[in-house]
């Protein structure tokens, strides 16, 4: 199947263009503003699906608002009626298409444009009025709120907060994305007249700021976001790729002395601490016991043994481990419990804890597993 995308190099153009290749589609005829005189009707004669994203957000003269979104699409419509064609044409537009503004007015002419163009040549026709949508690649300072907090709070430039409790309607660029490819492949969501993307979040623009402001912070205090929320996930995706190229990488802290090192790697309020251990070799670590406190360890290099006994027992429980055989070992409540290194080399252990680590209620009692 031969594809054109109008406004192929745009947001939402990039993005579907990507995952159209994903998807093993591969004949895609890219069209956007600075493409070749002619082009157009040479694509519009051989297409076989329109994705027509090309439009006008931030024109520099508000007359171009109708020339782009009413414009263009009547150019396009007129290449493909001129060669015959019967590609189905998709198109997105915006919910400002219900309000009385230049951009809404253009925006609303251009959909008419469109359903005229169905019932005149019978061809299917599918148009999205999409909310607010955000995810990586989106033009910061330009029309989007979220990918211009996204850019400031990444390079430390102020952001203004007009009214916090303002609510976005908001969807997510890989949601647009997978919508509209169901509606290539023919299953379009459709609400009357008009296609629609799911699922929408209803989010208040204070909440946006302070989760992007608790994102930036995690690298210090290593607190993961909720990943239990499908929008705090989309969300902190789109924050991580406005980062600077040489800002992937943060420090942690090493807590270091001559047995090796214990480094905390994340920290969650409902899913407990993540930890590395490295311990040197013929080194013993641990020699204590919790009562709530639950662990697992996965020796990853090097090799070792753990040994638990029961507090009020002396017999005494041991479990070999090696990087050369990944086995996670539960560390249960009411057992002391050690890990020595017995190879010749550093052994590396992640470590997680249900709960993260208070220093004010370590539940963590000493008691060495083998009595001296």
């Amino acid at each position: 199947m031969k594809i054109l995308v109008t406004g192929a190099k745009g947001f939402i153009g990039r993005n579907l263009i990507a995952q159209l290749k994903n998807r093993g589609y591969k004949d895609i005829l890219l069209y956007d503003i600075d493409s070749e005189d002619g082009l157009l009707d040479e694509y519009a004669a051989s297409c076989e699906f329109v994705f027509h994203l090309a439009g006008i957000n931030r024109p520099k003269e508000q007359k171009e608002f109708m020339e782009g979104n009413f414009g263009f699409t009547a150019t396009l419509l007129e290449a493909l009626k001129r060669n015959q064609s019967h590609a189905p044409v998709l198109v997105t537009s915006s919910i400002q298409a219900d309000l009385d503004n230049p951009y809404g007015q253009s925006k609303r002419a251009g959909e008419n444009l469109i359903f005229d163009y169905g019932k005149e040549t019978g061809n299917l026709t599918y148009v999205y009025r999409l909310p607010n949508v955000f995810g990586k690649w989106c033009r910061p300072n330009y029309n989007s709120v979220v990918a211009t907090f996204c850019n400031n709070i990444a390079h430390d430039l102020p952001i203004v907060v007009h009214d916090p409790e303002v609510i976005l309607n908001l969807v997510y660029i890989d949601d647009v994305v997978t919508e509209l490819i169901c509606a290539l492949e023919g299953n379009a969501k459709q609400e009357n007249q008009f296609c629609i993307v799911e699922p929408v979040h209803r989010v208040k623009l204070g909440e946006i700021a302070d989760l992007l402001y608790s994102f930036k912070e995690s690298r210090k205090n290593l607190e993961a976001p909720n990943m239990g929320s499908p929008f705090i996930k989309k969300l902190y995706s789109t924050y991580l790729s406005y980062l600077s190229e040489e800002d992937f990488a943060y420090p942690l802290t090493i807590h270091a002395d001559q047995r090796g090192s214990f480094t905390e790697f994340i920290r969650t309020n409902s899913c407990g601490q993540f930890s590395i251990n490295i311990s040197h070799p013929g080194i013993t670590k641990g020699n204590h016991w919790h009562n709530t406190k639950n662990e697992k360890f996965l020796v990853i290099s090097g090799q070792g043994v753990i040994r638990f006994r029961k507090i009020d027992e002396q017999r005494i429980i041991e479990y070999n481990v090696s990087g050369d055989k990944m086995q996670v070992v539960d560390i249960p409540v009411g057992y002391t419990h050690s890990i020595t290194n017995t190879g010749n080399s550093d052994m590396v252990t992640v470590m997680w804890a249900n709960e993260c680590f208070d220093p004010e209620h370590p539940d963590t009692y000493f008691l060495e597993v083998t009595p001296k």
